[in-house]
This record gives structure tokens, C-alpha cells and sequence, in this order.
């Protein structure tokens, strides 16, 4: 993906300069935010444009068949768009993530059945405060968080099975205890996600990579609010009854 500099046979990049880099990774990381905020407001209008259509939530939610399609159809872009990203231009992946936007909304709906309006607009709040201070905090540390990153990885596969095993179990006090792994989780990865992000942009100064760059660091932490959002609702958010 990346030139090996390393090799002697390579020629060199040209020397940017600190100014250029500095101006480059500010750059990137504004188009990741707005376009994280972009893809955030795309899925809360479809949350809230199916949920007040109880034609579509049986369309949705009253056929597995569609239900489990929408899902599938999440997983795949998930695991397409980083893949393909190379092979297609910075405006189809941005094109990309809102679709996936779209559908992830679409699906998130189903929480304005189970959650009061209050509860929901509280978490909100709550993962918005939590979620902007660790992206702060990713962003200006001068630790490095690779060994952080790596840890957490792995204990979202582990988090991932505990999940799966739940859904046999019908463990309140997993799901709880699941729930506040969950939390401690994505809030680590947005750290992680941010400074991630903000290396790579500083390391590559070629146009096209670094908006596909900005795409792609949008979806990261996307995917970091919304998880952050959906376990902290599972604690917070009670039930509608």
C-alpha cells in the first residue's frame, strides 16, 4: 500500500518540510471529523425516518429475510471498503461510507422501539463527551498507544465471541458485564483510531491516498461512536416501559 523507503533501489520522497506535513495532517484530520459528522447525521436521519414509518419497520424488521440481509450487507461493505480502497477513487469510498451510513441508521432504528426519545438524547451526550475527549487525548499524547491498540483488538474478538455466546445464554448479567467491556473497549480504540490517523496522514503526502485516508479514518471513528453509543445505551438507557 505504502512506498518502501527502505529500499535502496527506491527513489526517495521529496523532503516536505515540517510546515508541509503539519499542513497536510490538519488537513486530513478536519475532512475526517466532518466527514465522520456527515456520516453520523446521514444515519440519524434514516434511524429516525424509519422509525416514524411503521410501514418500513415491518418492511425492516418483520422479515428476516430483509433483516439479516441489511446485516450481511453492513458486514461485507465493512470488510469491502478497506479492502478495495486502493483500486477505486477517493469520491466512490467517500460514496461508500455513506451508503453504509445509510444502512447502519436504517438498522439502528429499531433502538426508538426499545428506548425512551430522553434516554437516548442523554447517551448521546454522554458518548459525545466521552468520545471528544478521547480523540483529543489521541490526538495531542505523545505516548504511543500500538501496544494499547493491539491489546484492544484483541479483546474485541473476544468481546465479539462473549456476544455470540450471550445470544444462547440470555445472561442479564453478561449482557451487563458485556456491555461495560464494550464501553472501556471503543473508548480505548478511539485513542487509538486518532493517533492512528493522524500518523498516517503525516506520513503520506500524496493527494488522492490522503482523502482516501480522511474516508477512511471517518468510518474508523464512526464505527468507534456508534459502538461507544449503543453499549453505553444498553446501560443507560433503561427500557421503554
Amino acid at each position: 500500500m505504502y512506498p518502501d523507503y527502505n529500499n535502496p533501489q527506491q527513489t526517495p520522497p521529496p523532503y516536505y518540510g515540517q510546515s508541509a506535513v503539519k499542513t497536510q495532517t490538519n488537513s486530513v484530520m478536519k475532512r475526517v471529523y466532518v466527514r465522520m459528522t456527515i456520516g453520523l447525521l446521514v444515519s440519524a436521519f434514516c434511524a429516525l425516518g424509519v422509525a416514524s414509518s411503521p410501514a418500513m419497520l415491518n418492511i425492516i424488521f418483520g422479515n428476516q429475510f430483509v433483516m439479516w440481509g441489511l446485516i450481511i450487507a453492513m458486514f461485507a461493505m465493512a470488510i469491502l471498503i478497506p479492502v478495495r480502497m486502493m483500486k477505486m477513487s477517493s469520491g466512490t469510498v467517500l460514496a461508500l461510507f455513506l451508503v453504509y451510513s445509510a444502512l447502519m441508521g436504517t438498522f439502528l432504528s429499531a433502538i426508538f422501539l426499545a428506548y425512551k426519545m430522553s434516554a437516548i438524547v442523554a447517551t448521546f451526550f454522554i458518548t459525545a463527551g466521552t468520545f471528544g475527549a478521547m480523540t483529543v487525548y489521541g490526538y495531542f499524547t505523545k505516548a504511543d498507544l500500538t501496544k494499547m491498540g493491539s491489546f484492544l483488538m484483541m479483546a474485541l474478538f473476544g468481546l465479539i465471541i462473549a456476544m455470540l455466546v450471550n445470544m444462547f445464554l440470555h445472561s442479564s448479567t453478561m449482557s451487563y458485564i458485556i456491555s461495560i467491556v464494550g464501553v472501556l473497549i471503543f473508548t480505548g480504540l478511539t485513542a487509538w483510531d486518532t493517533q492512528q490517523v493522524k500518523q498516517l496522514s503525516a506520513a503520506n503526502l500524496d493527494p488522492v491516498l490522503a482523502d482516501k485516508l480522511a474516508t477512511m479514518g471517518a468510518m474508523n471513528l464512526y464505527l468507534d461512536f456508534i459502538n461507544l453509543f449503543l453499549f453505553l445505551l444498553r446501560i443507560f438507557g433503561g427500557n421503554r416501559d
